[in-house]
């Protein structure tokens, strides 16, 4: 990547002064970092994604919905969080015990579930949010407090994982692709990765002869692909330890993923030469990190065969990995859009045109996939039973 400017395209949204003032301040912290030490670009992913009061997680900017940078499923339909509940209701009815949602977003998804178990007579004991970014937060407790109120006193707000071991349901949508990864290349004289350093007031990436850890990570999973001289990608060196803490921490249970991704063999295919890392400002989608730092984020796909092989070897069973749209139907969408209630036609064509987009392979239904860990649990899991994309693992 060249190094880059803060100049945006003409037709984009400029930033107003207070997030523009945000994100120099970000770029002073970070060139900071530079001085003081080596910054590996998932060190920068880190900043600008969660440095405290800054980064794009951290700071008060609208992210999620038409006014933010993105749309998630649960923004898309509340449908979504209604057949994820199904799932729950599942393994809550065999373990009890509570809901853990990673980085619960605008608070939708937890409010849908919340509203369906109560329904199904399957409510958590405790619906647990890890969330790392205060203002988000703060918007969750409110859209919880005014939408729900007598479900409150069953929700409660986390900074780290659960210190004792619990039971449950532990939900990740769209969690993944927000970890920090390193960026490699295939050199001739080795493995290379991305460092990230100024030249000219800008950030741009620079080569070095690969640390450790991603050594290590490429050596394990990456070397019998046998990639070509030159050839750029991505890897999270950070998920082995990430999936060991959720296996420790959970003494039974399921933990759900939903996130855009594929296999190996898919994400790091001979003709993928560039990786997979992508931005998101103000819903348009590019490939340069270095400029709107804090105000975009940044996201790669997910390696869901490194998902499942560590998994397992922290103690966890890979017990189901399918495309976005088999779970939905085999959890049962159509019974569910039976059930809804609306006005007239016009509101019920939105209501398709939002599963649509859930859906259709050209949308999210094949590029999203949904992940199955269990520990010490034998339930059967709806949203699991019918399509089977293990093998390709």
């Amino acid at each position: 990547m060249a190094c880059s400017k803060s100049t945006l395209p003409s037709d984009w949204p400029k930033p107003d002064a207070a997030a523009a003032a945000l994100s120099e301040s970000l770029q002073n912290r970070i060139k900071q970092a530079i001085e003081a030490q080596s910054l590996s670009f998932a060190q920068y992913m880190e900043m600008c994604l969660y440095a405290p009061g800054l980064g794009y997680y951290s700071a008060g900017a609208r992210k999620f919905g038409e006014a933010g940078d993105f749309v998630t499923a649960p923004e898309i339909t509340p449908l979504f969080s209604r057949a994820l509940a199904i799932s729950c209701a599942a393994v809550l009815a065999e373990t009890g015990g509570d809901i853990l949602e990673l980085g619960a977003g605008s608070g939708v998804m937890a409010l849908e579930l919340l509203r369906a178990l109560q329904a199904m007579g399957q409510l958590p004991e405790r619906y647990l949010i890890l969330e790392r970014s205060a203002d988000l937060r703060q918007r969750q407790q409110a859209l919880l407090a005014e939408q729900a109120p007598e479900l409150m006193s069953r929700v409660a707000w986390l900074d780290q994982l659960p210190s004792e071991p619990w039971r449950g349901v532990l939900l990740a949508n769209e969690v993944l692709d927000a970890l920090p990864v390193e960026r490699f290349q295939v050199g001739r004289d080795g493995l290379r990765q991305a460092y990230v350093v100024e030249r000219d007031d800008a950030f741009c990436e620079e080569w070095r002869p690969a640390g450790d850890a991603l050594a290590n990570m490429y050596e394990r999973h990456l070397a019998d692909l046998s990639l070509a001289e030159g050839y750029q990608s991505e890897c999270c060196v950070l998920l082995e330890s990430w999936l060991a803490q959720l296996h420790a921490g959970l003494h039974q249970g399921a933990m759900i993923f939903f996130d855009y991704g594929s296999v190996r063999t898919e994400y790091y295919h001979p003709s993928r030469t560039a990786g997979t890392l992508m931005c998101h400002y103000r819903h348009r989608a590019h490939p340069d990190p270095f400029i709107l730092q804090g105000l975009q984020d940044i996201t790669a796909y997910v390696d869901f065969s490194a998902v499942a092989e560590l998994a397992h070897a922290a103690g966890l069973r890979v017990a189901g990995f399918t495309t976005q749209a088999h779970y939905l139907l085999d959890v049962g969408l159509d019974r569910l859009l039976a059930d809804v209630e609306v006005d007239g036609g016009v509101e019920y064509l939105k209501v398709v045109q939002a599963l649509k987009q859930l859906m259709l392979p050209g949308e999210m239904g094949e590029r999203f996939k949904a992940m199955l860990l269990t520990k010490n649990i034998g339930v059967s899991v709806p949203g699991f039973r019918g399509q089977d994309f293990r093998s390709r693992l």
